[in-house]
C-alpha cells in the first residue's frame, strides 16, 4: 500500500484549509499554495487564510436546519473550520458567527504549526505545472468564484469545453414551497390547455396572477426599493438577457408584463388571463423548493423580504436564499468533473469549494472534505469512489452538482435532499408539518451519514 503520497492544494479559502487539515491528519503530505500576498483579489482583506469576505456568520446551528445537519456531518469528517469557528464565535443566537480576524488567524496559526502541511505563497496559473513543480501526486484546485485571471483562462483553454466555464450576473431568489399560499396559484405551462374531469391544470410551472393594481404596486415597489450599492471590484455590466427585474421596471412600467411577467398563455383555470404573471419554477426534482423565474435583482436582503411578501400567497414567504447580482466564476461540473470532482481531462486533478457550483462557507468547506475523503480513497488503493448519501447534504449537494439542468450555485437547502412521507392520520397545521419534516429529514439524515461514515468512510480510509 503506497503511503507516501503528496497532494498540492491551490486555494487557502474554507474548502483548501479542510481538505489540507483532513488529508494532514491521514499522515498525507500537503502543500497549500496562496496567492493573495502576491497578488490579492479585490475581495480579499486580509492576509491569512480560510478569509470569509461576505458575512461573518456559518449560519444555522439548529439541528433540525439544513445547515445543522451540514455542520455534523462536517464535525463527523473532523472539520477543523467548525472547530475554529467555536473558538471564536460571537453572539449570534442559533447562528455560529465568528470573529473574523480571531478566526482566520488561529486556521493560520494551527496550520503552520502542522509538520506535514507546508505552507507556500505563490500566484498560480497552471495547476499541472504547479504539480511537476512540487511533485504532487494530486492536486485540489479550491480557488473561489473569484479565480484569478490566470487560472480562469487556463481553465477555459485547457479543460476541452468551449462552454464549461459560467459566468452569473445574477441569481433569483428561491422559495419554500411550504410557505406559500398555493390557493392563490395554479399549475400551468404557458399555452398548456385544461386537463382532467374535474378541469384540473397541468404543468411543471406554479403561476401567479397579478391584476393591475397588484401588478402596478409590484413596479412601484421595485423601483422605489433600497439596492445593493456595486462594490469597485464588482462588474455591472448585465447581460440583456439576464437583467435584474428592478432595472428593467426603470425602463417603464409594462417592461416586465412583457418580458419575465408576459401573462401570454397563462389564463386561470377559470379561464380568465391575468394582467401579469409571476412563474415559479421547481429547483429541484424533489419540488419541495421553486425559484422567481427571471427575479434576479439588486435589492437588499431586507428589501426583498419586505416587497416579495407583498406578492400574493407569499404573505409567510421562506426564501431559502434571497436574489443577488454579482460576477461568479464556477465550472460546470457535471459536464467537466466525474463524480468525485476529479477532472475529465486530467484525473489526478480535483476541485473543491464554490468553483463546484456550490454557494456558501460550510458548502464549500463541506466539499473540500469531500474530495479529500475521495483522494484518500484513491491513495489507499481503492477503486470505486465514495458515494455520498443522497439523504445527507454533502450527498445532496454533490447530487445537485449532476443534476441541475442549468448550472448556478445553490447553498444547502431541504429542497436538495429527499422529502420525508409524514405519517397518515396526523392533523397538523401548516407550520406543524413543515417542522415536523425538518426534524424527521434531520433525523434520518444524520443517522445514514453515522452509519456510512463507520461503514465507508472509517473502513475504507482506515482512519482511527
Amino acid at each position: 500500500m503506497e503511503t507516501n503520497k503528496k497532494v498540492l492544494i491551490i486555494g487557502g479559502g474554507l474548502a483548501g484549509v479542510e481538505a489540507a487539515h483532513f488529508l494532514s491528519q491521514a499522515g498525507i503530505s500537503v502543500i497549500l499554495v496562496e496567492g493573495k500576498t502576491k497578488k490579492p483579489n479585490p475581495a480579499q482583506k486580509l492576509s491569512t487564510l480560510a478569509e470569509l469576505v461576505c458575512t461573518n456568520s456559518l449560519k444555522s446551528i439548529k439541528s433540525t436546519s439544513a445547515h445543522g445537519m451540514l455542520k455534523f456531518e462536517m464535525r463527523k469528517l473532523g472539520s477543523l473550520i467548525l472547530e475554529k469557528a467555536e473558538e471564536s464565535k460571537v453572539p449570534a443566537g442559533d447562528a455560529l458567527s465568528v470573529d473574523r480576524i480571531k478566526f482566520s488567524e488561529s486556521v493560520t496559526n494551527f496550520l503552520k504549526n502542522k509538520t506535514n502541511i507546508e505552507l507556500v505563497e505563490e500566484s498560480v496559473s497552471d495547476p499541472i505545472e504547479m504539480q511537476k513543480k512540487y511533485k504532487a501526486d494530486y492536486v485540489i484546485c479550491a480557488t473561489g468564484p473569484l479565480t484569478s485571471e490566470g487560472l480562469t483562462n487556463w481553465f477555459s483553454s485547457e479543460l476541452d469545453d468551449s462552454d464549461g466555464l459560467y459566468f452569473y450576473d445574477a441569481i433569483a431568489p428561491i422559495v419554500e414551497l411550504d410557505g406559500l399560499d398555493t390557493s392563490k396559484m395554479y399549475f400551468k405551462d404557458r399555452f398548456a390547455t385544461p386537463l382532467g374531469a374535474e378541469d384540473e391544470f397541468k404543468g411543471d410551472y406554479l403561476n401567479v396572477p397579478f391584476t393591475k393594481g397588484q401588478y402596478e404596486e409590484f413596479v412601484k415597489d421595485l423601483i422605489e426599493a433600497d439596492k445593493v450599492q456595486a462594490h469597485n471590484f464588482e462588474d455591472w455590466n448585465f447581460f440583456e438577457a439576464c437583467l435584474p427585474i428592478d432595472t428593467m421596471a426603470e425602463r417603464g412600467v409594462e417592461t416586465l408584463r412583457f418580458s419575465c411577467m408576459k401573462p401570454v398563455g397563462l389564463k386561470t383555470p377559470e379561464g380568465e388571463k391575468p394582467y401579469a404573471v409571476l412563474q415559479l419554477r421547481k429547483e429541484n426534482l424533489l419540488g419541495d423548493a421553486f425559484n422567481l423565474v427571471g427575479f434576479q435583482n439588486r435589492l437588499t436582503y431586507p428589501e426583498q423580504k419586505r416587497v416579495f411578501k407583498k406578492i400574493p400567497g407569499f404573505e409567510e414567504a421562506q426564501f431559502i436564499h434571497l436574489g443577488s447580482v454579482h460576477r461568479n466564476t464556477f465550472l460546470h461540473s457535471k459536464r467537466l468533473l466525474n463524480k468525485d470532482l476529479s477532472s475529465k481531462k486530467f484525473p489526478e486533478l480535483f476541485f473543491a469549494g464554490q468553483i463546484t457550483g456550490v454557494e456558501g462557507y460550510t458548502e464549500s468547506a463541506s466539499i473540500g472534505l469531500f474530495v479529500a475523503t475521495q483522494i484518500l480513497n484513491r491513495i489507499k488503493g481503492n477503486e470505486d469512489i465514495l458515494v455520498y448519501p443522497i439523504e445527507t447534504c454533502i450527498g445532496a449537494l454533490i447530487n445537485y452538482l449532476f443534476t441541475v439542468p442549468d448550472p448556478r450555485p445553490s447553498s444547502i437547502n431541504f429542497g436538495l435532499i429527499p422529502s420525508i412521507e409524514l405519517p397518515k392520520g396526523k392533523k397538523l397545521k401548516r407550520f406543524e408539518k413543515k417542522l415536523l419534516k425538518k426534524e424527521m429529514a434531520a433525523e434520518r439524515g444524520n443517522k445514514i451519514f453515522s452509519e456510512f461514515y463507520q461503514s465507508k468512510i472509517t473502513k475504507n480510509l482506515e482512519l482511527e
